[in-house]
This record gives structure tokens, C-alpha cells and sequence, in this order.
């Protein structure tokens, strides 16, 4: 007899940790009392200020191929940035961005859909958190733009280094798809929903 796993969509909301406990942050478990917690665990990791998809599970073997880097899972998210974006840059990235850190590395090539250019003052109602109080201090009229990228590598912070390689700021940025699995658009942030995936 197959056992049943569980699977669950979580809107992460900002401003929160991809953790069950931490003595410092808050953490997604605020907003999962209704579910038993004893063996699911979050799909990969989403940073403080992000927000979105974070697929919860108890199969271990889902979770293995969704999260590693040879498998190469799609990661899908919308952004807004500061700065301006152009063929060149978008070339520069899908070609494979060098990201700096300890180490200078080249990513995986990473595919961006402009979705409008605008300015600071446009998409500030977006801009959450610590970041917002960062990032209002530009002037207003800076330009900005909102978009989809598309990673398949998952480093840390890997869409906010990206788009610093590129000369741009990542201001506001939530996850809408991993892999098949598509964030429910009636879902609200701190709600989550029960799901079936197709690659079982």
C-alpha cells in the first residue's frame, strides 16, 4: 500500500523566516497552528523579505527532487526593481551572470519578462518591510521596473544578486511558481491550501 503524503501551498508573507523555530525571528510556524507540523517541512527557503509560494510536505523524496541544484527546477518570481533593464542586460543574464560574494561564481542563465517601467513612487505600495525604509530614501522619481525572472539554480539571495550584477536593486520579490506547481491566485499571505502534485 502506497503511503499518503501531504502536500501543501503556503503564501509566505514578508517579514517572516522559512523556519519551524528561531529564539530571534519570527517565523512561518505563526501562521501554521492549524496544521500538524510533526513531519512536514518547507520545500526549499524563502529570505526574510520575500514573499510567495513555499511548498510544505512529509515526502522526503518530492522534496529531494524539487530542491536539487542537478535537477534543475524552475523558480519563478515577480519583482520590482530599481534601475533600468535593456537587451544587454538581459543577455548578460541569460548567458550566465558572474554573482560576487566570497567567491565569484557564474550562475545558471536566468531569464527576465519585463512586465512595465516605471519609477520609484509607482511601485513603492510593493515595497515591504526593512527594505521599504531603505529603499524610500531615493528619490521618487528613480527608475524602476517589475517583472518575472525564471532561475533554476537557487543560491542564496541568487534573484537580489542577480539583478545587482546587472547594476539593478531587487526592492520587492515573491515566488509564483516552482516547477509545475503554481502559486493558487486566490490565495493571501499567511494562508495555505492543500494540493496534489503532478510528478509524484
Amino acid at each position: 500500500m502506497l503511503e499518503e503524503y501531504r502536500y501543501y501551498q503556503f503564501f509566505k508573507p514578508a517579514g517572516c523566516i522559512t523556519a519551524l523555530r528561531d529564539e530571534k525571528e519570527p517565523t512561518i510556524m505563526q501562521y501554521l497552528g492549524a496544521l500538524d507540523m510533526t513531519r512536514l517541512r518547507p520545500v526549499g527557503r524563502l529570505d526574510r523579505d520575500t514573499e510567495g509560494l513555499l511548498i510544505l510536505t512529509d515526502d522526503g523524496g518530492y522534496n529531494q527532487r524539487m530542491t536539487h541544484p542537478d535537477a534543475g527546477i524552475e523558480k519563478e518570481y515577480f519583482f520590482c526593481a530599481l534601475g533600468v533593464f535593456d537587451q544587454e542586460k538581459q543577455k548578460y543574464l541569460a548567458d550566465g551572470a558572474r554573482l560576487r560574494g566570497v567567491q565569484e561564481v557564474t550562475a545558471r542563465p536566468a531569464y527576465v519578462q519585463v512586465l512595465e517601467r516605471s519609477s520609484l513612487k509607482q511601485i513603492e505600495p510593493l515595497i515591504k518591510g526593512k527594505t521599504r525604509e531603505r529603499v524610500l530614501k531615493n528619490r521618487p522619481d528613480t527608475p524602476a521596473f517589475s517583472g518575472l525572472i525564471t532561475v533554476t539554480e537557487g543560491r542564496k539571495h541568487e534573484v537580489k544578486r542577480l539583478l545587482k550584477s546587472i547594476g539593478c536593486c531587487c526592492v520587492c520579490l515573491k515566488r509564483v511558481r516552482m516547477g509545475e506547481v503554481r502559486l493558487f491566485p486566490d490565495l493571501k499571505p499567511g494562508e495555505f491550501r492543500g494540493f496534489t502534485p503532478d510528478d509524484r
